[in-house]
């Protein structure tokens, strides 16, 4: 059996473009060797079947969390990357996974993060505290013979212009307007970036024959160009072809929602969930612009989507 690097959450957002990225980036080293296994909790799910069609893939049916040392053995895992989710129990099953890859001898480790100003022990929003714990426990010398790194990127583009996709579908439809809830502030400028493109940037990581000069490194990762929410504005006065009547900024709102669908039902703590409207004040005050983008982001990987791409990627055109 050969060497393997193994893709945890290969059908998610940034999973996907390491699966489609990767094999053709290890044709030209020296790990071409290497298989490339892609994770997925069910082979019937589309993009399941898709990427099983590539070559020099082997998707797997698999529960990333119960991962043990023994599997990945098993299949001679060396690499790794992985996209966890971002629920309250993050910490307990992200760093088992570490702690089976530590213990199984796999070399490397990619992961991803959150926004990089975000990650630090007091941040008031529960998860960015999670990726500063697990960044902290990676930098511990208990686990100095796992090589890792970090990408901390900003809000994805998708969500962050999700709304304001929804308002134009609306008036096309209907002729008539809600109001535009925007998560950015008015006048911050935000280098919302694609996810795809950060797991692209994973993928050039994953490749690279040698790895320690990225060892213990927080990459992080903007899209090519600012966005204020009065820009956003612009853009859906630009297709709707009239002004917007009303707009939110700084708006959350969704959070509750969030929490009475989803987190309410299996009893997670309210105070925990809610405290994600935290999450993009550092952006309101202006901390998430693309100058904070890593030099190794622009020169293994820039990214190259801008706003009015994605706006447009959403609508369907």
């Amino acid at each position: 059996m050969s060497p393997t690097i193994l893709v945890v959450g290969a059908t998610g957002n940034t999973g996907q473009a390491v699966v489609e990225t990767l094999p053709k980036l290890l044709q030209s080293n020296s790990l071409s060797g290497h298989r490339v296994i892609a994770l997925t909790r069910s082979m019937k799910s589309p993009v399941a079947q898709k990427l099983a069609k590539l070559p020099g893939i082997e998707v797997i049916e698999q529960n990333w969390v119960e991962i043990t040392s023994e599997w990945l053995r098993e299949h001679q895992v060396t690499r790794a990357f992985i996209a966890s989710h971002n629920e309250p129990n993050q910490f307990a099953e992200e760093s088992t996974f570490h702690l089976a890859a530590l213990n199984a001898g796999v070399k490397y480790v990619v992961r991803i993060s959150t926004t990089a100003a975000n990650v630090r022990p007091d941040y008031p929003a529960y998860y960015p505290r999670t990726h500063w714990a697990i960044e902290s426990l990676l930098s511990s010398p208990e686990f100095a013979n796992l090589q890792w790194t970090s990408l901390q990127p900003n809000i994805f583009s998708g969500l962050y212009l999700s709304n304001a996709a929804e308002l134009i579908k609306q008036y096309r439809k209907t002729g008539k307007q809600g109001t535009l809830k925007l998560m950015a502030s008015k006048d911050a400028p935000v280098g919302a970036i694609d996810p795809y493109e950060v797991g692209v940037f994973a993928a050039h990581l994953l490749s690279q024959e040698e790895v320690a000069v990225h060892n213990k490194a927080k990459y992080v990762l903007n899209g090519p160009e600012d966005i204020t929410g009065r820009q956003i504005v612009d853009m859906v006065e630009q297709y709707i072809g009239t002004q917007v009547e009303h707009v939110s900024y700084q708006d959350m709102s969704f959070i509750d929602q969030l929490y009475e669908h989803k987190f309410a039902p299996t009893g997670q703590s309210k105070n925990v969930i809610l405290s994600c409207k935290h999450a993009l004040e550092t952006g309101w005050e202006g901390k998430c612009s693309t100058s904070t983008t890593s030099k190794e982001v622009l020169e293994l990987a820039a990214p190259k989507v801008t706003p009015a791409e994605t706006l447009k990627s959403l609508l369907g055109e």
